[in-house]
């Protein structure tokens, strides 16, 4: 099993596939999920001949189940480590739903070099959080309610989430994978509840704004929108308008999870970016 140890002393796992001298290819997790989200973009990508990476934050998977560090600072201070580590150069760092957030706050203070392109799915930046400057956004007693439901029952919160609005099988007429459902569950039960706990605030209330303005390399926003988790007006409507080289691709009544119940589409999409 691969891991590195951070600073604070905390064991990353992470998986490294396919030639080192290629491209490489990153993948950056939701909530509470681990590396195993991105089975069918890790082997696709695989067989199209790049690199390909992916980990577990820390608090999720096989990481250290963590009860500090579980922040955006921290979280993109974890990628820098992993990163510097495979010495990854003129990567394309992809990430879903938090790891989008991630992936923003990462390449915004990546070394020259680091990255080429980046692509955000169902991504939580600009800021999910209903405040003053973002009216638009949720309020804070939707994240409190995951709070609580996590607190109090976490194995029935994630079977909640997992079966109904995460994958849209709460739509009429939308029939529900029952393996996707339970390898989601799987996931989101391996990691830790304080780690997934604190997560909330950090995918909820990060404000992303001025990383995307920093971001300087082409990045594709992909969102579908019928997204019932991350609201796209809110979200990758507004970053798109905030990233410099931002190109904005909108799949018509596709979920939050879209890039596993429609891998089949969303894999060539960012193949073609990556080629462009």
């Amino acid at each position: 099993m691969s891991t590195i140890t951070t600073a604070d002393g905390t064991s990353i796992f992470y998986k490294d596939w396919g030639p080192k001298n290629a491209q490489p290819i990153m993948f950056h997790h939701g909530w509470p999920l681990s590396a195993d989200d991105w089975d069918a973009q890790m082997l696709y990508f695989l067989g199209k001949g790049f690199r390909v990476i992916a980990h577990d934050r820390r608090g999720h998977g096989r990481s250290s189940q963590t009860d500090t560090g579980n922040e955006m600072d921290t979280y993109a201070a974890d990628v820098i480590a992993l990163t510097d580590h495979l010495d990854l150069r003129n990567a394309i760092h992809v990430g879903h739903s938090t790891g989008g957030g991630e992936v923003a706050r990462y390449v915004a203070r990546a070394k020259p070099g680091r990255v080429a392109k980046a692509v955000l799915i169902s991504a939580v930046p600009p800021i999910m959080l209903k405040t003053p400057a973002n009216p638009g956004g949720l309020p804070i007693e939707v994240f409190d309610g995951f709070r609580q439901a996590l607190a109090a029952n976490r194995a029935k919160f994630y079977d909640d989430v997992a079966s109904g609005p995460f994958y849209g099988f709460n739509r009429p007429g939308t029939e529900t994978i029952e393996p996707i459902v339970r390898n989601w569950w799987r996931q989101g039960m391996m990691g830790g509840a304080k780690a997934h706990y604190d997560c909330i605030k950090a995918f909820s209330e990060t404000d992303f704004t001025e990383d995307l303005k920093a971001i300087d390399v082409p990045v594709l926003v992909m969102h579908g929108s019928d997204d019932q988790v991350v609201p796209i007006a809110d979200s990758a409507e507004l970053s798109a308008k905030l990233i410099r080289k931002a190109s904005l691709k909108v799949y018509e009544g596709w979920p939050h999870g879209m890039f596993v119940t429609h891998a089949d589409t969303i894999n060539p999409d960012i193949l073609a970016f990556i080629k462009a």
